[in-house]
This record gives structure tokens, C-alpha cells and sequence, in this order.
């Protein structure tokens, strides 16, 4: 089953589209895990201007996400979910939630969401065997996509996927669809809309307030339950859907020594993040154990949601 979003019509869907080429000198991680060409559809990753069943959708996110994503919205989410007072579970029973919900904004996956995080997950532990922490990353970055669902307030999907981006200070052009910042409450606030806006050179990225969703969402979980991941996890959680600067080299101004040494392990867990997205199916059985596995060895058994 697929869960469906209601979300006001506002908007058009006559947004302008942006590529991101792919290097061709990437195609091959470094422990031989080769990237496809293609995505599910037959495009080019990422590629926002191919024509798909879902292109006129994630075009439309996109205008929705810019307009909507403001300071003062990333605050009341902030405040509102960092209360963790809406469900109790284990982090497994969240990766069968995640079964019922399907990403819009992603232009090159239309499986349920635990079949991705799975292929990320086993991709990583393929290539990188003795980093289980980065095993369990793969798996659970994605699950703050379970605000989607009615139990956790089932916010619409602008407020939970897409590409993430700082609030606060300019938004940088290289973010897609750019052009629609121009309708945020923000971007005429000359308080907000300058290169440092609200923050200082080298604040490091734990000051910035970024644009709500699950990235940020599953970032407060993890580290309000007291998980032992290390910092490079956490990271990785928090700032996976922040294009702009692990794609772009946006925002650099804004990052502390400790960003930089964690970005090196985000470009690792990227590649496996976007690339391994395809229709092979994990046995999920199969893994299972490996994963309760670390789940115990890095978290409490049930956790605040």
C-alpha cells in the first residue's frame, strides 16, 4: 500500500528543471560496487528535466518546499517533534513502517522506501565490511520518513522529503528550482538573506537551522535516545539530503574542522545513497538478523519518537 499525502493545490507545475551531470570517473566506488548509468525509469540520476510518471509531482514539491520552508516554520517543527512524545517503538518496527510510504520528490525510486534502505545498507557493507556503523546508518537514515504517516501528524510531503537547505541565511542558487525562493517570506528579510544571514564564519553546521524533514527529524531521534553512533553517523543523518553542499560545495563558509572531517565519510555514504536505487530486491529475511544485531549493539531497545 501506498500512503498519499493530501497537500493543498496552490501552485502550478510549470517549474523549471535542473541536471546534475554525473562524473563518469565515479561510475566505480572504491570497493568495486559499479553505479548504474540509469536510474529506475531509464534517466539520469537526478535528472529533474527527464519526463517520467512522477516528474509534474517532484516539480511541484519542489515549488511548494521553497515557499513553505522559513525560519519560523523550522522552529515550530523543531520545537513541536524534538518533544519525541509520539510513539514508543524499536527502530526495526520503524523499518516496517517505512514499508507503507513512497518518496515523491525522488525522481529515480518509485519502490517502498525499505527496499532502499536496504539496498543502501548492503551495498555499504559489501564494500566497507569492518565500518558496521556505517551499515546501520545506511539502513535507518531514511526512517524520519514515517512523518508521513497519520501517526506522527502525517505532514505533507514538502515538510518531510527533498533536498534540504539552511534557513536563515541566503539560499544558494545552486539548490534546485532556486527560482521559487523568491515566493519565501525569508528572502526579502534582510536579516535572513545575506552570505552569513543570521549566523558567523565557521559556526559549524550544528548552528544552522536547515529546512525541515526527515533528515533533521531522525538526526533529534537518534541523538535524544542517546544512540553510540559516532558523530560521522549522525552526520550523515542529518545532512544526506543537503545537495547543495556535498553536490555543489555550497555553505563551506559556514563549516567547522569537525563538519569537514564528517563531510569525507557523507561523500562515501552518498555514492550508495543515490546510486544504489534500482529493482533488485533484498531477501529480507535473509539480513534481518544482522541488522537487530547492530540495532542492539547501537541504540536502546525501544525509543522515544
Amino acid at each position: 500500500m501506498t500512503i498519499i499525502i493530501d497537500q493543498p493545490d496552490h501552485f502550478g507545475s510549470d517549474v523549471e528543471g535542473k541536471t546534475v551531470p554525473i562524473d563518469e570517473k565515479e561510475l566505480v566506488l572504491d570497493g568495486g560496487f559499479v553505479m548504474p548509468h540509469t536510474n529506475s525509469f531509464g534517466h539520469t540520476f537526478r535528472d529533474y528535466n527527464a519526463e517520467s510518471e512522477r516528474q509534474e509531482g517532484v516539480e511541484n514539491f519542489y515549488r511548494k518546499n521553497h515557499i513553505y520552508q522559513s525560519v519560523d516554520f523550522v522552529k515550530k517543527m523543531r520545537e513541536e517533534y524534538g518533544k519525541l512524545n509520539r510513539v514508543e517503538m524499536s527502530m526495526w518496527e520503524c523499518c516496517e513502517l517505512l514499508n507503507e510510504v513512497v518518496d515523491e520528490s525522488d525522481p529515480d525510486l518509485d519502490e517502498p522506501q525499505i527496499e532502499h534502505l536496504l539496498q543502501t545498507a548492503e551495498a555499504i557493507r559489501k564494500d566497507y565490511p569492518n565500518e558496521d556503523w556505517l551499515h546501520l546508518t545506511g539502513l535507518i537514515h531514511d526512517l524520519g520518513k514515517v512523518l508521513l504517516l497519520p501517526v506522527f501528524g502525517g505532514l505533507p510531503q514538502w515538510a518531510v522529503v527533498g533536498d534540504t537547505f539552511p534557513v536563515g541565511c541566503r539560499f544558494d542558487e545552486s539548490i534546485i528550482h532556486h527560482k521559487h525562493f523568491k515566493e519565501n517570506p525569508d528572502y526579502n528579510n534582510p536579516a535572513y538573506n545575506t552570505r552569513y544571514g543570521m549566523y558567523s564564519e565557521k559556526c559549524g553546521l550544528n548552528n544552522v537551522l536547515m529546512s525541515w524533514g526527515h533528515d533533521d527529524y531522525m538526526y533529534l531521534v537518534a541523538k535524544e535516545n542517546k544512540t553510540t553512533l559516532p558523530s560521522a553517523a549522525l552526520f550523515i543523518i542529518r545532512y544526506h539530503s543537503f545537495y547543495a553542499l556535498h553536490r555543489e560545495g555550497a555553505y563551506k563558509h559556514l563549516m567547522n574542522e569537525e563538519d569537514f572531517e564528517n563531510l569525507e565519510w557523507l561523500h562515501i555514504f552518498n555514492k550508495y545513497d543515490l546510486y544504489s536505487k534500482s529493482k533488485v530486491r533484498i531477501d529480507v529475511e535473509k539480513v534481518k538478523p544482522y541488522y537487530l544485531s547492530l540495532i542492539e549493539k547501537y541504540f536502546p531497545a525501544k525509543l522515544k519518537w
